[in-house]
C-alpha cells in the first residue's frame, strides 16, 4: 500500500543506501554497503568548491568481512565525497570494530567505540543497518539452522520483531515448540 498524497512540497534532499552481502569462496562472508547523499540544488562548500545538483555531498562506502559466528575479521571503509577535507582521516579509526560480534547490542557497542569524534555518524549508522544485513546473508547458509529447525535449539530472531514475537503466529506455524502463546 503506497503513502498517502501529500501536500505540495519541493524535493530537497536524497539519501541512498545500497546493502550487498556475499559469501567468500574462503567460507567468510563480506557484507557491504554505500551511502550516497545528494541535493537537488547546488551550493558552495569551502573544502570542495560548488557542489553541483546531484553531486554527492556524502559517498562512503564499509566492507565488514565476518566469519560464522558474525565476528568483524576485517573492515575497509572508505570516504570518497564529504563535505569537510578532513572526513577521510577517520576511516583508521574503524579498525577498533574488528573481533567485534554482530550481536544483540551491536548498535550500542558501534556507538560507545567510534561515536561522538572518534568515528564518522553516516558510516556508524550505516555500520549498524550492515548487522541486519549480514543476518539476511548469512542466515539460511549457516550451518547451525538445521538444528533450530529441528527444535534442538532456540533461533536467536525470535523476539526481534513483531511477525517474529514468540506468542504469535509466525512463531507458532515455524517454530512450535518455541511458541508462548495460550
Amino acid at each position: 500500500m503506497p503513502l498517502s498524497v501529500p501536500v505540495a512540497r519541493e524535493h530537497l534532499h536524497t539519501r541512498s543506501y545500497d546493502f550487498r552481502g556475499y559469501k567468500r569462496s574462503d567460507g567468510l562472508w563480506d557484507i557491504e554497503g554505500r551511502i550516497v547523499d545528494t541535493k537537488t540544488y547546488g551550493f558552495p562548500n569551502r573544502h570542495r568548491g560548488e557542489v553541483g545538483p546531484g553531486e554527492p555531498v556524502h559517498d562512503m562506502s564499509v566492507r565488514l568481512t565476518l566469519d560464522d559466528s558474525f565476528t568483524v575479521v576485517a573492515i575497509e571503509v572508505t570516504t570518497d565525497a564529504s563535505p569537510f577535507a578532513i572526513c577521510p582521516q577517520a576511516a583508521p579509526n574503524f579498525q577498533i570494530v574488528k573481533g567485534e560480534q554482530i550481536k544483540k547490542g551491536w548498535h550500542q557497542r558501534l556507538k560507545d567505540l567510534l561515536g561522538n569524534t572518534k568515528g564518522c555518524t553516516h558510516i556508524v549508522e550505516m555500520i549498524g543497518s550492515m548487522g541486519t544485513v549480514a543476518f539476511q546473508t548469512m542466515y539460511h547458509a549457516r550451518s547451525d539452522r538445521k538444528a533450530e529447525k529441528a527444535g534442538a535449539k532456540r533461533p536467536g530472531i525470535l523476539d526481534t520483531c513483531y511477525a517474529l514475537a514468540s506468542d504469535g503466529p509466525v512463531v507458532k506455524e515455524n517454530w512450535p515448540a518455541f511458541y508462548t502463546g495460550d
